[in-house]
């Protein structure tokens, strides 16, 4: 593993053995990037790079706009998705992929929660990414619905993962309980343009097993 560090973004990156192979970017809340290296290793999943990216402000950098506090005590999301993926195309990636052998297969990226969404908004802004991975992705997000059905994505992605906690939509918030609705919708509406997609739906709420189904979205990636 190397370890860096690029305005104040924390990146680990987990090299693979083998030449040529796959990249996944996987934007992460606390740093739990090598956890879920370590179930997908555990459970025999292709060899890849992961490359880790911690220390976020999650709030502005996952946001693709403004929106004000969804629920009490929370902070406003402030809109820096598109500054961050600037900063992730051009710094983080080719730094990262100094370490990598042969030249990258594919490039990949996957998030929980607002990372899901992100991974997603991000396909609309760079064509560098070919799937991505939408764990408990934030679908619930103010105007995320009409934004995909009238913005074109950089390219087409091979392939598509989107899971949710099959309890995450019960609750009395007007935003979040949306989610599993969008969700479905928003799954529905790339499978009808003919991508390859999935929706998964897994016991419990928004925090249950969340290392386990980022991993569980990232080895569909890697096995399609």
């Amino acid at each position: 593993m190397t370890q860096f560090t690029i305005e104040q973004k924390h990146i680990s990156v987990y090299p693979c053995d083998e030449p040529d192979r796959p990249v996944i970017y996987l934007n992460t809340f606390e740093g739990e990037g090598g956890q879920v290296l370590r179930l997908l290793r555990d459970d025999g999943c292709p060899a890849f790079t992961l490359v880790s990216v911690s220390n976020l402000d999650w709030n502005h950098d996952m946001s693709p706009w403004k929106i004000p506090p969804v629920f009490k005590n929370a902070g406003p999301c402030t809109g820096g998705a598109d500054d961050y993926l600037k900063l992730l195309i051009e710094r983080i990636v080719p730094e990262a992929e100094k370490e990598i052998k042969g030249s990258v297969l594919w490039r990949g990226i996957a998030g929980y929660s607002l990372a899901g969404l992100f991974a997603l908004y991000s396909l609309y802004q760079t064509d560098i990414f070919s799937r991505a991975a939408s764990m408990s992705g934030s679908l619930w997000y103010p105007g995320i619905s009409e934004y995909i059905s009238s913005h074109t994505m950089k390219r087409i992605p091979d392939c598509l993962y989107f899971s949710l906690g099959s309890k995450e939509a019960r609750t009395r918030n007007h935003y979040m309980k949306t989610v599993q609705e969008n969700t479905e919708k928003i799954e529905e509406y790339y499978r009808g343009k003919g991508i390859s997609t999935v929706f998964q739906l897994n016991p419990g709420n928004h925090y249950k097993d969340a290392e386990k189904r980022t991993a569980a979205g990232i080895h569909w990636l890697l096995d399609r």
